[in-house]
């Protein structure tokens, strides 16, 4: 009863120490965090399921990315969080892989809980992981393959392989050189060492079919142009962008002006008129033929009397620019935003071959094209023919983005399918024979963990995953090092042929934070709830 006396015994309650908690607590946050790998583990893959996620307003979003699934998942459990963490970290970092993140983090935890079980302590588990993962990291770069930026047809295969697994996995064959082309249009080969996924913009609009999607070497606005009578089409433009209301001023908040007398009223709309024609004028007069008007909250932008003057005086305007749109049109068309009319000066404007009102479907956008210095932008109009499929397409379009990123930061690709997987688990294990002790059963655990990407293609495919994955061990351990699980034709075969490859720094980069979370969810022994 020692451990069970009252507060008063200190001195007997030093001498009992609870062991029992910390193994609970640690089994608690494997299984809640191995719920989540297996929540998202069916989505794996190119025979991989879609997931349907209800938000609580009854929005409806279908997808298998697995940084999506999980971000929209409500997850209570802290350790599961984590595993969420992990998920959002692998899209910052490659943007792709982020099922199989969280689907090898949830194998190694399941590789902890046995060596736990086996009375191994959870920090030697931890260092032999944090040793294992490297030498893993190590592994996979000894296997890639570098690749040159020129070589298109390597890009293009990278960024279909990342596609394959997705929704649009059909349309793969024209959303990979739309993703090719965007990223090398806004970066110099030569010098470029990562990419601003933001100097691409994405425009969606419904109507049409994914085959209508299209790269745009310039810049969209899905909003159509403003004023009756105004054109539509301007060649040779002179674009101004405005941040201030070409309307008439209002008083501050709390004050009202009483108009009493007719006379005064038409005195004060007289000089409303007079007022926007200054400004009208003021805009004509330094040659602006396009005018960009950012969205104002306090009162109209534009007045039905300013669209009539910029009308009559045939400028093209488009109205309600977004705030966070502002920095992308201005390195795109070259010009600076403009917060008052003593600035509208003609260097404060930029130029382009045409703007154009374009149709399409049934509304209407605005193209601007043929830029003063091109390239530095560039804009993809997405096309769907309803909401689920159109924000899928771009979440997609997105990663293979995110492909093409990863192959500018690190120039190298391995083999996919499940290939670079089975490989670092059979080096990693001829390297645990020359270790001793608990780390080698750590390393060994490591090495089958591993082997859970395989098996899950596999098991997704509708193969026999056991008999698969020993039919790749037995390739690989022959040397086909590039032997891949090809889920189309059911079989083992070289993966290179079937032009599956995928970047470096997605498996890389996978297998690092993976491991890293692991040994996070191994280090903690306590959950202390706090007061707020």
């Amino acid at each position: 009863m020692k451990g069970k006396a009252g507060p008063s015994s200190n001195s007997s309650r030093s001498l009992y120490k609870d062991k029992e908690k910390p193994t609970q607590i640690r089994y608690s946050n494997i299984t809640a965090a191995k719920a989540v790998a297996d929540a998202i583990r069916t989505s794996l893959g190119p025979r991989g399921m879609d997931k349907m996620i209800q938000s609580s307003n009854g929005d409806v979003t279908i997808t298998n990315d697995g940084a999506t699934i999980l971000k929209q998942m409500q997850v209570l459990h802290p350790a599961a969080k984590m595993l969420v963490e992990l998920s959002k970290a692998q899209d910052v970092e490659a943007g792709d892989g982020t099922t199989s993140v969280c689907v090898i983090a949830g194998s190694l935890l399941d590789a902890c809980h046995n060596l736990l079980a086996k009375g191994i302590h959870p920090t030697s588990i931890s260092e032999a992981f944090q040793k294992a993962s490297d030498k893993a990291i190590k592994i996979l770069q000894g296997i890639a393959t570098p690749v040159k930026l020129s070589d298109r047809e390597s890009l293009l295969k990278s960024a279909s392989t990342s596609l394959n697994s997705k929704v649009v996995s059909q349309y793969s064959s024209l959303l990979s050189p739309i993703a090719v082309d965007a990223v090398m249009k806004v970066i110099d080969p030569a010098t470029a060492t990562n990419v601003d996924l933001r100097d691409i913009k994405m425009v969606k609009k419904l109507g049409g079919t994914v085959d209508d999607t299209e790269l745009i070497d310039g810049l969209v606005f899905s909003q159509k142009t403003t004023g009756a009578g105004g054109p539509n089409r301007v060649e040779k433009a002179k674009i101004g962008l405005i941040q201030f209301c070409i309307s008439p001023p209002k008083t501050d908040m709390d004050n009202s002006v009483i108009v009493s007398d007719y006379t005064q009223m038409d005195r004060v709309l007289r000089e409303e008129r007079q007022y926007i024609l200054d400004i009208v004028k003021k805009v004509k007069k330094a040659g602006c033929n396009v005018l960009l008007i950012q969205k104002s909250i306090l009162r109209d932008a534009v007045s039905d009397l300013a669209l009539h003057f910029l009308a009559k005086m045939k400028i093209l305007v488009v109205k309600d620019i977004e705030r966070e749109d502002i920095e992308f049109v201005c390195k795109s068309v070259g010009c600076k935003p403009i917060a008052s009319i003593d600035h509208f000066l003609p260097e404060n404007m930029g130029s382009a071959e045409l703007v154009e009102e374009v149709q399409t479907g049934s509304s209407k956008i605005v193209k601007i094209t043929g830029m003063a210095i091109p390239g530095k932008c560039v804009t993809v109009l997405m096309r769907g023919s309803n909401k689920l499929v159109l924000e899928e397409a771009d979440r997609s379009l997105h990663d293979a983005l995110c492909v093409i990123r990863c192959l500018v930061k690190e120039r190298s690709i391995i083999a996919g399918g499940g290939a670079p997987e089975i490989e670092l688990s059979l080096q990693l294990m001829e390297y645990a024979n020359t270790l001793l002790g608990t780390e080698q059963y750590c390393f060994r655990a490591f090495a089958e963990a591993l082997e859970i990407i395989p098996f899950t293609l596999a098991e997704n495919a509708g193969l026999n995953p056991i008999a698969t994955v020993t039919e790749l061990r037995n390739r690989h351990a022959e040397g086909e090092k590039t032997a891949g699980i090809n889920v189309r034709k059911g079989a083992i075969t070289n993966i290179l042929e079937e032009n599956v490859l995928q970047p470096l720094l997605v498996s890389t980069s996978a297998i690092h934070l993976a491991s890293e979370t692991v040994r996070s969810i191994m280090k903690i022994d306590d959950i202390v709830m706090c007061i707020r």
